[in-house]
C-alpha cells in the first residue's frame, strides 16, 4: 500500500465460521453466493462436504490448473451454471462444451485479436469522454459511480457490437438483461439439493419474456446487417459474420451469432463496469494511491482523453485494475461438474461431484497472498512474479475469457481518463457491500463525492 497511514480495510464479504445445512445454504445463496464460502477456505487448499450432493471447494493453484487446463474436458461447467444461463445466451461460447465449444472458439478467437481490440479503442475513448461530460455536471456532490460505469461500458459494448444502432434499442436490451439477472440468476433450493436439470425451478419458470423479446430484436438486426453488408470499420457483428472455423469452414447461423453477441453484451459491459466501480471505490478509500494515479494519468494525458496508445504508459493505473480484479473479481464463484473419477489435493472426486472454484477465496488466501484483505496495487509491479493459477480474474486454460484483453484495455482507458480529471472521496456511511448473484456487485452502489482534480 502506498499510504503511510494505515486505514480500515476495504469492504469484505463476511465468510461464515459455522457449518451450514441445506436450508442455511439456500438462504445464504439467495442473499449472496459468496456467503457459502467458509472462512477456513482462505487457509486450506481444499474442502469437501455434502449439502444435498457431494461437493469440493478448491483453492489450490495446482488443483485449479488440473481442473481448468490439464483435465478441462473432465470438468465441464456445472448444471446450475447452464440452467441459469442457457435460457438467455443459448449454447453459445460461454456455455457450450466439447466440439460445439471448440468450433465456436476457433471462429471467435480472431475477432478478439490484438489488432481488432486495438482498432476498437476509439469507441472506448469516446465513451470515456462522454463519462467526463456527465461527471462534470456532478462536481461538488455525490454520484453513484457504479451506475455511471454501467452507462459508460454499455455504450462501449453497444457501439462495438451493433455500431450503426439500427434495430437495436439499447435501453430495452439493458433493461432485459437486468430483469433476467434479477429474476433467474439466484440459486434455487433444488439446485442446492442437486435435483436433475429436468426438474422445473419455480423461480425460472415464468421469467425471461423481456430476454426473448431482445433475442427477436437481435435476430432482426442481424438479418438486416446481412442484407445491407458490413460497416466500415467493421464491428463485432461484422467480424463474427465474416468468421469461420478454420478446420471445418463452418460459419455461425443467425441464432448462433445472436447468442454469442448477447454473451458479449452481458459479459462485456457488466464485468468491466464492476471493475471500474470497485476501482474508483478503492481509490477513494486510499487517497495516496489515487493521488499517485492522478499524477501519472495527468502527466500522460494532459487535458486529453486516454487512447490505446496511452495504455502502456499508465502502469500504476493498470496495477490498480489488476488489484481491483484480485479483491473483487466479477466472476468470484465458479463451479464445475466432475465427469470422471479423479483426485484433487488427496481427495477422491467421483463422477457427478460438484467442484467449486471460489475465486474470491483464492484471491484472499492467507497462504498465497501477503495481507490479502488490503488494497496494495504494487503487488502487481511485476505481474510475472504472481503465479499463474493463484490469480484467476478471467479464468485460465483453454476456456480463459476470450474478451480479457478487451476488458483490460477499456478499464485502463476509462479509469485513467477519470482519475486525470476528477478526485473521488468516500462518503461516511456509504460503503458498498460486495454481493454476488451472477457477478460480484457493489450492493447500494458506489457513492462517492466528485470534485475536480487539483
Amino acid at each position: 500500500m502506498m499510504s503511510d497511514t494505515p486505514s480500515p480495510l476495504p469492504a469484505r464479504v463476511p465468510l461464515h465460521t459455522e457449518p451450514m445445512g441445506v436450508w442455511a445454504s439456500f438462504r445464504a445463496a439467495q442473499r449472496n453466493v459468496l456467503e457459502l464460502i467458509p472462512e477456513i477456505a482462505t487457509r486450506v487448499p481444499i474442502l469437501s462436504g455434502r449439502t444435498g450432493k457431494r461437493w469440493h471447494m478448491l483453492m489450490d493453484p495446482d488443483g485449479l490448473r488440473r481442473v481448468l487446463r490439464d483435465k478441462v474436458d473432465d470438468y465441464p461447467k456445472s448444471v446450475v451454471t447452464k440452467l441459469i444461463l442457457e435460457p438467455a445466451i443459448g449454447d453459445s461460447l460461454f456455455v457450450a462444451e466439447g466440439a460445439e465449444w471448440m468450433w465456436q472458439r476457433r471462429t471467435a478467437a480472431p475477432v478478439f485479436s490484438h489488432r481488432n481490440v486495438s482498432a476498437l479503442g476509439p469507441v472506448m475513448t469516446a465513451a470515456a469522454e462522454r463519462s467526463v461530460a456527465r461527471l462534470d455536471r456532478a462536481v461538488g456532490r455525490a454520484a453513484d459511480l457504479f451506475e455511471e460505469m454501467v452507462t459508460a461500458t454499455f455504450e462501449v459494448i453497444a457501439d462495438v457490437t451493433f455500431s450503426d444502432g439500427s434495430g437495436f434499442d439499447r435501453a430495452a436490451v439493458h433493461e432485459a438483461i437486468e430483469q433476467y439477472i434479477g429474476a433467474t440468476a439466484k440459486v434455487s433450493l433444488l439446485d442446492i439439493l442437486g435435483a436433475p436439470p429436468w426438474v422445473p425451478r419455480p423461480n425460472r419458470m415464468f421469467t425471461g419474456s423481456a430476454m426473448r423479446a431482445t433475442k427477436r430484436l437481435a435476430d432482426r438486426a442481424i438479418e438486416a446487417r446481412k442484407a445491407d453488408g458490413a460497416k466500415a470499420p467493421p464491428d463485432l457483428l461484422d467480424l463474427l459474420m465474416a468468421g469461420s472455423d478454420p478446420e471445418s469452414g463452418r460459419q455461425m447461423t443467425t441464432a448462433e451469432l445472436r447468442d454469442n453477441l448477447l454473451t458479449f453484451i452481458v459479459a462485456g459491459h457488466e464485468t468491466t463496469a464492476l471493475t471500474l466501480g470497485w476501482a474508483l471505490y478503492l481509490c477513494a478509500h486510499d487517497p495516496a494511491v489515487q493521488a499517485a494515479a492522478h499524477a501519472e494519468a495527468a502527466a500522460v494525458l494532459g487535458d486529453g482523453v486516454a487512447t490505446v496508445a496511452d495504455v502502456a504508459k499508465l502502469p500504476l493505473v493498470r496495477r490498480i485494475v489488476d488489484e481491483t480484479l484480485r479483491m473483487y473479481p466479477p466472476a468470484a464463484f465458479l463451479s464445475r461438474t466432475a465427469m470422471a473419477p479423479d483426485t484433487l489435493c488427496g481427495r477422491e472426486v467421483r463422477p457427478g461431484d460438484t467442484v467449486i472454484l471460489p475465486i474470491y477465496a483464492l484471491h484472499r488466501h492467507r497462504l498465497l497472498w501477503d495481507d490479502p484483505d488490503a488494497f496494495r496495487p504494487d503487488r502487481f509491479a511485476d505481474p510475472k512474479a504472481v503465479p499463474r493459477f493463484q490469480y484467476l480474474p478471467f479464468g485460465d486454460g483453454p476456456r480463459i475469457c476470450i474478451g480479457a484483453s478487451f476488458a483490460l484495455q477499456e478499464a485502463v482507458i476509462v479509469l485513467a481518463t477519470l482519475l486525470a480529471r476528477f478526485r473521488f472521496s468516500a462518503i461516511p456511511g456509504k460503503v458498498p457491500k460486495p454481493v454476488m448473484i451472477l457477478t460480484l456487485r457493489p450492493q447500494g452502489g458506489v457513492w462517492l463525492k466528485v470534485e475536480r482534480a487539483r
